[in-house]
């Protein structure tokens, strides 16, 4: 099987890294292309890809086309590549936001699975929703769910609505975490703590929490509990986030990307 990815930008090069591995590729190796001759030359020294700086001759070779451009480049890309592609092939999106309907008709196809990616990929602890459209048979889509496995796991998902609910729990959700992380830090620097030492007490508070979540069975209202006494130091830090409505906040937030989600689809 001929694997081709289109844009080598953050997502599509993180995919394409964990794919190029891939047994399904049967010791072929993974063909990328992207617009960019310096990407491109970069690419070409890298021994896991075949790398292309034209459309027409990686195009038409591939049985499984991953779109990895920006949502806004996505109807020119369908210009450029849509004399070149035929009925067999089958495209899988990482944009954010561009429904599989768009994706049908800019292109003239029916094979389409629309993806939701997320930025721990790129060292291999991704998590990728995904959901086809009814032309796509079940081996195929097996197909496509171990190819995404290789950058961590991934959740089939029965409709759309699904994937833009995704992009506000897990596609931008390590955003989230980052800025939880960022306020943390920056109050660790305050009671004086190292740069060094700072990003210590906070990474390793963040993946010791993960896990104990990962290896038991216990909410985390039930963690809370157990880290919390009454009258205590973390009783009280619960009781401020409390008091300042952060659970009600980190929801909004959450379904704020949803809604944009929503709205990208929408527009196209």
């Amino acid at each position: 099987m001929k694997v081709l990815v289109l844009g080598a930008g953050n997502m599509g090069l993180t995919y394409a890294e964990g794919m190029a591995n891939s047994p399904f590729l049967n010791k072929r190796k993974l063909m990328i292309f992207d617009v960019s001759p310096q990407k491109t030359e970069a690419l070409s020294t890298m021994a896991q890809f075949d790398a292309y700086d034209s459309i027409e001759e990686c195009v038409p070779q591939a049985d499984v086309i991953f779109i990895a451009v920006k949502p806004y480049h996505s109807q020119s890309l369908f210009d450029s590549i849509k004399p070149y592609i035929n009925q067999d092939q089958l495209f899988v999106s990482l944009m954010a936001g561009v429904t599989i309907n768009t994706i049908q008709e800019g292109l003239g196809v029916k094979k389409v699975i629309r993806t939701m990616p997320n930025l721990p990929a790129k060292v291999g602890k991704g998590v990728t929703s995904f959901t086809e459209s009814k032309e796509v048979s079940r081996v195929e889509l097996l197909t496509v769910r171990s190819l995404l496995d290789t950058t961590g796991e991934s959740i089939h998902v029965e409709t759309e609505q699904f994937i833009d609910a995704s992009t506000g729990i897990s596609g931008s959700g390590p955003a989230y975490v980052f800025y939880f992380m960022q306020s943390m830090l920056e109050a660790a620097l305050k009671m004086g703590f190292s740069p060094n030492d700072s990003k210590v007490l906070v990474s390793q508070t963040f993946e010791g929490a993960v896990k104990l979540f990962n290896e038991s069975n216990l909410t985390p209202e039930k963690w809370m509990d157990r880290v919390a006494s009454k009258g205590g130091t973390t009783r009280a830090a619960l009781d401020s986030m409390e008091d300042n409505n952060v659970k009600e906040l980190i929801k909004e937030a959450a379904y704020a990307a949803f809604d944009r989600a929503t709205e990208l689809g929408k527009e196209k």
